[in-house]
């Protein structure tokens, strides 16, 4: 495991002592917790571009009650 050093703002670094204590774990503990949080994210453009492409998709698709489709399939399933 690697030790690193880093630089935080006292009033932020305060706030991460009291969660860690809150929380019962080590202050690297929840770094480390919020680090894979931040990295595993999805990169906000791309979501951008999934919602658009399938606003395109469903664009085609007409207009359609969602409750009708809903029963549809139940009653396909009996």
């Amino acid at each position: 495991m690697a030790k690193v050093m880093v630089s935080l703002p006292d009033d932020l670094l305060e706030q991460v002592d009291a969660e860690a204590r809150r929380r019962s774990m080590s202050r690297s503990t929840l770094l480390a917790l919020a680090a894979r949080r931040e990295l595993e994210r999805r990169d906000p453009a791309v979501v951008r571009t999934a919602i658009a492409r399938s606003r395109e998709r469903f664009r085609s698709a007409g207009a359609f009650e969602s409750a009708d489709l809903v029963r549809s399939e139940r009653d396909a399933r009996r």
